[in-house]
């Protein structure tokens, strides 16, 4: 391996400043700087960077622990994340928990045994009792990808769902439609509870009659489980239907199509969340959006600013989503799509009421 002394020797200076060049100290004039920068390329040198981490403290990469890879918008968090990370001088360790919460929490501790220098999340849970213990152990800097973990001081960045779907609903009820459904995860997680509340505002704010019954919560975005929801919905003549992210809203486009129902023409669609597939289907489909690489370049400067020192008190960044209208939403048909279904408590395994 090519060592210091001889980019030195190559450069006509001191081993000192090669590191100190190396290292991007501000006290380095930029002449000696191109001659370093030369010297090491010209050698194929490669910097130590375990030599450097147990000599600074610091290993200059960043875990991430993402609760499902194979979902899109996680790429685009883990891509702005990157992208931003990288401008620093840090790069990633990456893990996958495939949504369960006793693989996060294991992924969580095996990251901090690699000494990173601080952690992004995105969690499946914000209550399971494995991800908090792992986390009373974490000594460094955390931020959180759009949950909210009571009693742990992290900095987060989140999207305000509320709002966007607030439009959705404000667009549909503006069409004409009365009765509009809303297909969403576990309100145990923030983005399905703040979805819930953007829907009973604008249906409130509106005059629209919107009761428990027609918001469903599901165990699983499968194709069983949301066609199962979407008849029970289609059963009390909703004219409209709003799912609550990308995984809802592909099944929930794969039920339709089973029930030769047509988005737009017999019932009018928003997906909470945008793929290059809701612009190529025809219609193409309704969306709310949400910026993915906005979120992990956000997330990616917190830590940063996390870890330069100086910053009192947890962070929390809310970023906007916004309601994009296309071909999937129109005009209520005159005769509403009445197929038979299951009732809404054989979907959820509830009353469907709510504290």
């Amino acid at each position: 391996m090519i060592k210091i002394k001889e980019v030195a020797q190559l450069a006509r200076v001191a081993p000192s400043s090669v590191s100190r060049v190396l290292n991007d100290h501000p006290d380095v004039s930029p002449e000696m700087k191109e001659r370093v920068l030369r010297a090491a390329e010209q050698l194929g040198y490669q910097p130590n960077f375990l030599a450097q981490s147990l000599r600074t403290g610091a290993t200059r990469t960043v875990g991430f622990v993402v609760r499902d890879i194979s979902i899109p918008m996680f790429g685009g968090i883990v891509k702005g994340a990157e992208q931003e990370l990288e401008s620093y001088g840090y790069s990633v360790l990456l893990t996958n928990s495939l949504q369960n919460s006793a693989l996060e929490a294991k992924h969580i501790s095996v990251l901090c045994q690699r000494r990173v220098d601080g952690l992004i999340l995105s969690l499946q849970s914000e209550a399971s009792a494995e991800t908090f213990k792992a986390l009373d152990n974490v000594q460094v800097p955390v931020v959180l990808l759009d949950r909210e973990l009571i009693g742990l001081p992290a900095d987060a960045v989140l999207f305000d769902h509320a709002s966007g779907v607030q439009e959705a609903v404000a667009d549909l009820v503006d069409l004409g439609h009365r009765r509009i459904g809303l297909l969403v995860g576990s309100s145990r997680t923030r983005a399905s509870r703040d979805r819930i509340r953007g829907f009973m505002a604008a249906c409130e704010g509106a005059g629209t009659s919107a009761n428990w019954d027609s918001i469903v919560e599901l165990p699983t975005a499968t194709l069983e489980v949301v066609g199962q929801a979407t008849a029970s919905l289609l059963g009390q003549a909703v004219t409209a239907i709003v799912a609550g992210d990308a995984q809802i809203g592909t099944a929930l486009l794969g039920a339709m199509k089973e029930r030769k129902v047509q988005p737009g023409r017999d019932v009018s669609l928003v997906i909470c969340d945008d793929l290059e597939l809701f612009r190529l289907v025809d219609p193409a489909v309704s969306v709310v959006y949400r910026d993915a690489e906005q979120m992990g370049a956000v997330a990616a400067r917190i830590l940063m600013k996390r870890l330069s020192g100086g910053v009192a008190g947890p962070i929390r960044e809310i970023l906007r989503t916004n309601y994009v209208a296309r071909g999937s939403t129109m005009p209520p048909p005159e005769t509403s799509v009445l197929p038979q279904g299951r009732a809404l408590r054989a979907v959820t395994g509830s009353s469907g009421k709510r504290s």
